[in-house]
């Protein structure tokens, strides 16, 4: 009995002891949810009776050289209804079908939906926006907002890009630059009681958005638009498959102008080109196919250059001294190059023939004996040396890198191939920078479109800087390079370029495409003036005309053309540059 009754009271003592500990644990947590999180909880507590409701930034601009804006904003609205504030919900279901051409099905399952808020639609026009405003009906939000708006549609659409439906930057400039262009969105917040409604005496705060800055850019609206129309104009007239036209400034690598057409229209860019077939094709085939049509031939694609390269392996002989303006060479149409024949494009051959007339006559058998007197080392060093083996850095995003062999796996047959400018790949925008760094005195520059950031009160925020690298070549391999090609053009294979009177130097290009024997062929133009001090570098490259394809007979009047009407515009006198040479 009494050992029962030690029991029962060391249980009491024990239950006691354990109850203490629990009601000091409960105080502790007390204490740490009252006292050192209160002001977590209080927040948390203020959280759920507040609502927030984005407010977008104001894009900032893309401008042109010239003050022309080429990407704006619109002014939106963003629909939304809050379901525990909405007092007549046949009234609301009724005005989402009349102003928004929602099904009477879709408008009652929003209305209907239990949830904070519930986003309706975005992007509605300010003047549907304004009348939706006017029903004055409880429980719908009408919230400014901004859609992306291209006033050129297709100018430039590669190059510019486009926005989503969260206006950032998809591709091109508007996703390059998308941290100085998207601003910092703003929100409006609205505190509600425990049953959702709002608490008028508080109503609605607001935190304003700031709009983002403006890229002022070195593209031209006029040249570009000039340059484009003859993109199209050649492509419809050779029933190719693409055309591209680049020109750029040289000396400091500023892109005036860059075509590939056919562009898309920037106001639509998720519309595949009409007579596009679709049915039957998966959603990704569909996005592959967008994918496609997106992609800027200039950077993203590389392709062989063909001759216009021979400028590259003419200025790494000279610069090598293993050929001089003077020195001799036969062609009978073809070189034996170990087991195999490679033929000139002039199969009778051009018979003997000093280094500059190899240039003008692109002479495949002088290139083929330049590149061999290089030599596999020296060429590949001087491929890379000149920067070929790594991307130009232009400020647009996917720039394709150069496919080429490794120096190991070239022979004798493939020094000889890509002396001419076959057996590797390149993009159109490491051709023109490469080239650039020939005749511009050896200063390797970086291609760009971004100059300047501004915001709306034209107040400087920022001067783009880019790198450059000196001694690519000597300026007399520069000056020895300009005059070649400057007989290229007013003696050789690219008189369709020439102008009477005008000082220009350039290279036609003919490459076929792979596989050889579906005979595709790609058609090119390199030019630049003035020939002595090049102000303006041109590229004309047409994919699979039809008919004619020599880059000389279609391409090189293209670039013509555009010399003729860009030159004076750019208020460039090469009359003047001649006399005074």
């Amino acid at each position: 009995m009494k050992r029962n009754k030690t029991y029962n009271k060391k249980k009491t003592v024990i239950v006691f002891a354990v109850c203490m500990v629990m009601l000091a644990g409960l105080a502790g947590r007390i204490f740490y949810l009252m006292v050192i999180r209160s002001e977590y909880y209080t927040q948390k507590a203020d959280d759920l009776h507040e609502r927030e409701r984005k407010i977008k930034a104001a894009r900032g601009k893309i401008i042109d050289r010239s003050g022309v804006v080429l990407a704006d904003n619109r002014s939106v609205c963003t629909i939304s209804v809050i379901h525990s504030q909405i007092k007549e919900p046949k009234k609301v279901i009724d005005m989402l079908v009349k102003e928004l051409e929602l099904s009477p099905q879709e408008a009652r399952e929003r209305v209907e939906k239990v949830s904070s808020i519930e986003r309706i639609k975005t992007n509605v026009p300010k003047e549907t926006g304004d009348r939706i405003r006017e029903y004055d009906l409880d429980g719908v939000k009408v919230d400014e907002d901004f859609k992306r708006y291209y006033p050129f549609d297709d100018l430039a659409s590669r190059v510019l890009g486009f926005t989503g439906g969260d206006n950032q930057g998809i591709i091109g400039l508007e996703v390059q630059y998308d941290s100085i262009l998207e601003g910092i969105n703003g929100r409006i917040l609205t505190t509600t009681d425990a049953r959702g409604v709002e608490v008028g005496e508080i109503g609605e705060s607001r935190v304003e958005p700031v709009a983002g800055y403006n890229l002022h850019i070195s593209m031209d609206y006029n040249i570009q638009r000039y340059v484009q129309q003859e993109a199209q104009k050649v492509m419809e007239e050779k029933q190719a498959d693409q055309v591209s036209i680049l020109l750029m400034n040289p000396q400091n690598g500023e892109i005036y102008a860059m075509a590939n057409v056919p562009e898309f229209s920037l106001n639509d860019p998720f519309t595949l080109p009409e007579g596009t077939e679709t049915e039957g094709r998966t959603a990704k085939e569909i996005q592959d196919m967008r994918n496609q049509m997106w992609r800027n031939l200039c950077i993203n694609d590389t392709y062989e250059p063909g001759s216009t390269f021979k400028i590259i392996t003419a200025a790494a002989g000279l610069e090598a001294e293993v050929v001089s303006v003077d020195d001799t060479f036969s062609c009978p149409g073809y070189r034996v190059v170990e087991d195999r024949r490679i033929h000139c494009h002039k199969r009778t051959g051009h018979g003997a023939e000093t280094f500059v007339e190899g240039a003008k006559n692109s002479c495949n058998p002088v290139f083929i004996d330049v590149g061999l007197r290089l030599g596999v080392d020296r060429f590949y060093r001087y491929f890379q040396d000149f920067g070929l083996m790594r991307e130009t850095g232009i400020d647009l995003p996917g720039e394709a890198s150069t496919i080429m062999h490794q120096k190991e796996n070239i022979g004798q047959v493939e020094l000889a191939t890509m002396s001419f400018g076959q057996s590797f790949q390149i993009t159109p925008i490491q051709l023109a920078v490469t080239v650039s760094s020939i005749i511009n005195g050896g200063v390797r520059i970086t291609p760009h479109f971004g100059v300047e950031v501004r915001d709306d009160e034209g107040q400087l925020i920022d001067t783009l800087e880019y790198e450059s690298k000196e001694g690519i070549v000597s300026e007399e391999t520069s000056r020895t390079m300009n005059t070649i090609l400057e007989k290229v053009v007013s003696e050789g294979s690219g008189k369709n370029a020439y102008i009477e009177g005008y000082d220009i130097g350039g290279k036609t290009a003919t490459s076929q495409t792979l596989p050889r024997s579906a005979n595709r062929y790609i058609s090119s133009f390199l030019g630049f003036a003035p020939a002595k001090d090049p102000q303006v570098l041109g590229i004309c490259i047409i994919y699979d005309p039809q008919g004619v394809y020599y880059g000389g007979t279609i391409a090189a009047p293209v670039m013509q053309r555009v010399f003729e009407n860009v030159l004076p515009y750019l208020k460039i006198d090469l009359k003047i540059e001649k006399q005074n040479g």
